[in-house]
């Protein structure tokens, strides 16, 4: 059996340090992919708050089915189109091709849905939109896993963590400026052209990887049926923190995708002003998550990434709490500041954990399973968090239900808190491999070969 390449060690992991303009480019489409849904979604609630999309009282609900589609759609688009990337051979490399086909649809998938007016119609062109984005997100997620040594792991991951959360925050602004301006056409074409910018620094500038794994004589049909195979429950680990990333990730898409509804509902704001303080809360949470990002993964170096998820998670429950309690708005800022923090925190470790902890040879098949957390969570967030909005709104009186689901966000970060403990930090080429080693508590049963 032929030893490893120069390039890479016994487990697959890369050796070779990458240029830091190399790491930068690897991470720029995060930017764009980023930035869609965290703008779509705002300005898809903002069509609904404020220009009668769906029912007053029901805006909660209306979100929830304009997205939920979708997200099904992600969660298993995502996964199986990773796993067959990492087969994949052509003369671009075995992650560009669905790259750069995605990206092109996303563009039309976009301007489908900011000219369309019905629900139905918006609701099937989100379903198509999701398909594409997760047709290139699966694939284009295994660059990381396929191109950086350990050494350079964290740093790689604080700038995917960056180029996240500079997405978010530029989706989050496109749609806050739309929302102000009553621009809504024109602020979701934009995403389109900003995430296709962004992958041209992938498709024309990354250099690929590792050979693409062979098939041996399977169809494609059995290659993609491969990603979601029982095996990847042999990885504990793996598992438990998929389940620790989908409650942190629902808890902070609750604030997220509700902001408008809390400062419409909660703080009676109209469409102006909803608009003007939306971008002062983009700004608040875009300064503490810029301050918190690269100190986190490189505090996690030093001390472990469990401990500082565990910080994440404190740091987003108690921003929560405030935010949900707040009697003013400047009160607000102060619970949303702290979410901010952890949710910097959050993006930067939580990669470079699960980079750690994966096979590395089938990085495009797990990187997408752990996406299916991402994906869910979100619409997970807007189904559980608006309709308890729209619950408590009619139990409680209009503009309690906002502050009811930003106390549900905070059990959502104590429960991703828990499901994070059984977790095995090590590095996958450090966890030795035999029946003859006992594993830790939380670690793998089984350690499948990478």
């Amino acid at each position: 059996m032929p030893g490893p390449s120069p390039a890479q060690d016994e487990a697959g992991r890369p050796t070779r340090a990458l240029p830091f303009p190399q790491l930068l480019r690897i991470s720029l489409y995060w930017l764009g992919l980023s930035s869609i849904f965290a703008g779509l979604h705002q300005l898809i609630n903002g069509r609904i708050l404020f220009q009668g999309l769906g029912p007053r009282g029901s805006e909660g609900t209306t979100l929830f089915l304009l997205t939920v589609g979708g997200a099904v759609v992600a969660m298993l688009v995502q996964p199986t189109v990773g796993s067959i990337s990492d087969y994949t051979i052509s003369r671009w490399g075995r992650r560009k091709p669905y790259i750069f086909i995605g990206s092109c649809l996303d563009i039309v998938f976009l301007y489908a849905i900011a000219t369309s007016d019905a629900l139905v119609a918006i609701a099937a062109f989100t379903m198509l939109l999701q398909f594409s984005s997760n047709f290139a997100q699966g694939p284009f997620q295994g660059y990381v896993p396929d191109l950086v040594p350990a050494k350079q792991v964290g740093l790689a991951s604080a700038l995917v963590g960056l180029m996240q959360v500079l997405g978010n925050v530029v989706g989050f602004g496109i749609a806050a400026i739309a929302i102000k301006y009553n621009q809504f056409v024109l602020g979701t074409i934009a995403l389109g052209v900003l995430e296709f910018v962004t992958m041209l620094s992938v498709v024309l500038r990354v250099n690929e990887g590792r050979a693409p794994k062979s098939r041996e004589g399977r169809s494609w049909f059995h290659v993609a049926r491969e990603a979601w195979g029982t095996d990847v429950l042999r990885e504990r680990s793996f598992v438990w923190l998929v389940g620790s990333r989908f409650f942190a990730l629902m808890g902070g898409g609750i604030l997220v995708q509700l902001a408008q509804n809390y400062l419409h509902q909660s703080h009676g704001l109209d469409q102006d002003q909803t608009g003007t303080t939306f971008i002062v809360v983009l700004a608040i949470v875009t300064v503490a998550n810029l301050v918190s990002v690269v100190p986190a993964a490189r505090v996690s170096d030093r001390i472990g990434r469990k401990k500082v998820i565990y910080a994440s998670c404190a740091f987003g429950g108690l921003g929560l709490a405030i935010v949900a309690l707040a009697p003013s708005i400047s009160i607000a800022y102060i619970g949303m500041a702290l979410f901010g923090l952890s949710s910097g925190i959050f993006l930067a470790v939580d990669w470079a954990l699960m980079t750690d902890i994966i096979p590395k040879a089938s990085s495009g098949r797990y990187m997408g399973i752990s996406n299916v957390a991402t994906a869910s969570s979100g619409v997970v967030a807007i189904a559980f968090g608006g309709q308890l909005t729209d619950l408590v709104n009619r139990l409680a009186g209009y503009g309690a239900g906002p502050r009811a689901a930003d106390l549900l966000g905070v059990a959502c970060f104590a429960l991703a808190a828990l499901l994070l403990r059984p977790v095995d930090e090590r590095r996958r080429e450090d966890v030795p491999v035999g029946p003859e080693v006992s594993a830790p508590v939380g670690a793998a049963e089984a350690v499948a070969t990478g």
